[in-house]
């Protein structure tokens, strides 16, 4: 899907759903890609730096919201496509090792925003038992929330090429939903769950500040079912980035499952089994991800900052 793309309408749209509606009329080029990460130990079976003992790999602890949120595959795909080797890649609402993997074993540096210690020492652990040790040291990880990225990156004002964020759902309706109901999970324990628009707002604006003009930023989302009926977080974000002059670009579906032939493999695991129900339940079945909605913008040349286009 082409079109002749316009920054016209992403210059005057604000925050209000009209002008959010007005952006999602517009035509941008379409891409499939192709992100099943099959394995989640894949990467450290082929490392061999790890001897198998060490961090725990396996993701038995990560709720299904969280569990590879990115993805490796994703990662590599968006770091492949928007940098060159030697930049500088950021990462917001960072819940595992998968970016910043990705971009040091391609030759980037990279930063995460990680809050909570525990799960930045999880992270770092994982890291350390994925990539080799000079890879690892590429990347870096700062104690920030995504609305303080600005704040926590303030050394690198203007000078990252790429911001990968896959925010948690926020509220909806004027309500919060948590991810999940238990606590193993150490990203639920983070308070990560706990997002609101104006935190997303602040992050957009962070993200514009650390961006260097004609940067890209990448939003992962994904429709979801909340209080009986489908919720779409990308128009919101779309119209959020209209705001602060981003320019949307490409919106890529980022398909999570095998592909075999023309059949897209969808399969459930030992989890998923067990939230299997009673077919007369009105609960909703056990949640297969699919695909992902990858927003693609970019910081026009010759927009310094906020404050300087205003």
């Amino acid at each position: 899907m082409n079109n002749e793309s316009s920054n016209s309408g992403a210059s005057d749209a604000g925050r209000h759903g009209s002008a959010a509606g007005a952006m999602m009329r517009r035509l941008l080029p379409l891409t499939v890609w192709l992100c099943s990460d099959t394995s989640a130990t894949a990467e450290t079976a082929n490392n061999p730096n790890h001897g198998g003992g060490g961090a725990d790999t396996t993701e038995d602890e990560y709720c299904p919201l969280h569990r590879r949120t990115v993805g490796h595959q994703l990662a590599r795909h968006l770091i492949t496509a928007c940098t060159r080797e030697g930049d500088l890649v950021a990462e917001a609402y960072t819940t595992s090792e998968a970016t910043l993997a990705a971009a040091a074993g391609l030759g980037r540096r990279a930063v995460a925003c990680v809050p909570d210690f525990p799960l930045a020492r999880r992270i770092r652990a994982r890291l350390d038992a994925t990539v080799p040790h000079e890879v690892a040291a590429l990347a870096a990880m700062r104690p920030c929330r995504p609305d303080q990225m600005a704040r926590g990156l303030a050394d690198h004002l203007g000078q990252v090429e790429l911001v990968i964020a896959a925010p948690p759902p926020y509220q909806h309706d004027g309500q919060t939903r948590r991810a999940c109901a238990g606590d193993r999970c150490p990203v639920c324990r983070t308070g990560f769950w706990m997002n609101s628009q104006e935190r997303f707002r602040s992050f957009m604006a962070a993200a514009w500040q650390v961006l260097r003009p004609g940067g890209r930023l990448a939003v992962i989302t994904t429709a979801r079912h909340e209080h009986g009926r489908l919720v779409d977080a990308a128009p919101r974000i779309i119209g959020e980035a209209a705001g602060l002059r981003f320019r949307y670009v490409q919106h890529i579906i980022a398909v999570r499952v095998p592909v075999e032939g023309d059949t897209l493999v969808v399969q459930t695991d030992p989890r998923g089994l067990a939230q299997l129900r009673d077919v007369r339940s009105r609960a909703l079945p056990p949640v297969a991800r699919v695909h992902a909605d990858v927003c693609l913008f970019t910081k026009p040349a010759g927009h310094p900052g906020r404050d300087g286009d205003r």
